[in-house]
């Protein structure tokens, strides 16, 4: 690879280097994401997307982590490639399918200019049994489970977006030390493939606050299918309606659970922070 054009892009802080895959071939993109993510020594970013074609979607999303660990979905990502996609001319659909290793998501381009755009996704149905989450607690749902950590119990609902979310309801969580905290919870031998772990605090029916650890990559502004994870819980929990507004450090995601078909929709910002190219 002599040359690598990219876009760097975000969705309420949750930042990604984004390739176009149609033009361009990366060979490893686990090491590439570990590499260009360094926000020191690199572009800096969560992590890389790959925007590939699809046999059965519109649009592939391949993605990886900060730590080169290739990762199911994100909802932020999700809508900037939409953003993407639309703006780069690879379509002219407002309503696209993507393709994702969590399923395919409907993503909608609401009205926006070229440097944002208002994007809701149509997460799907959020999965609750444990062993799809997955988690190793025997009840289902998995509702304020007592987990040790380090002699302190907290308590988790657990839930997954097609990947897995354990939600603690709690306060002060602009206190916590989540560099020590998270890792522990993320690495717990509860998780099978590790997990996301999202700190909430209640505002009130319709307002969460939130910050998040993500497997993977650490604290980060905002993690999309980590605002529906919360939100689901907190309506299992019976501390929110079913339209909450969840304030990530990062900006904030307007989430539904629609009584009617169950699925969760995201609505939030998608964009373009700049364009470059890298030269080995």
């Amino acid at each position: 690879m002599e040359k690598l054009k990219f876009t760097k892009m975000q969705g309420a802080g949750n930042d990604y280097i984004y390739v176009n895959g149609f033009t361009q071939k990366i060979d490893n993109p686990s090491a590439l994401a570990v590499r260009l993510s360094d926000r020191h020594f690199g572009i800096g970013s969560d992590g890389l997307v790959l925007i590939l074609p699809s046999d059965t979607c519109d649009f592939r999303m391949q993605m990886f982590n900060s730590d080169g660990s290739e990762a199911e979905m994100c909802g932020n990502a999700s809508r900037c490639v939409a953003k993407f996609v639309y703006d780069n001319g690879l379509t002219t659909k407002k309503e696209i399918t993507l393709e994702t290793k969590a399923g395919v998501k409907y993503i909608t381009l609401l009205d926006g200019d070229a440097k944002a755009r208002k994007v809701t996704v149509d997460m799907g149905e959020p999965i609750l049994a444990p062993t799809l989450i997955p988690v190793e607690i025997a009840e289902e749902p998995v509702l304020n489970y007592p987990l040790d950590i380090d002699g302190k119990i907290w308590e988790i609902s657990c839930v997954s977006m097609g990947n897995p979310h354990a939600v603690v309801f709690t306060e002060g969580i602009h206190d916590l030390d989540l560099p020590l905290l998270g890792p522990k919870f993320e690495t717990n031998p509860i998780f099978p493939r590790k997990t996301n772990t999202e700190f909430i605090e209640v505002v009130d029916r319709n307002n969460l606050n939130m910050r998040v650890w993500e497997r993977g990559a650490g604290e980060t502004l905002a993690c999309g299918t980590g605002a529906c994870a919360a939100a689901v819980a907190a309506v299992l929990n019976n501390h929110c309606d079913r339209n909450v507004t969840v304030h990530l450090l990062g900006g904030d995601l307007e989430i539904e659970w629609n009584v009617c078909n169950n699925h969760v929709y995201m609505t939030g910002e998608a964009v373009t922070v700049f364009e470059g190219e890298l030269v080995d």
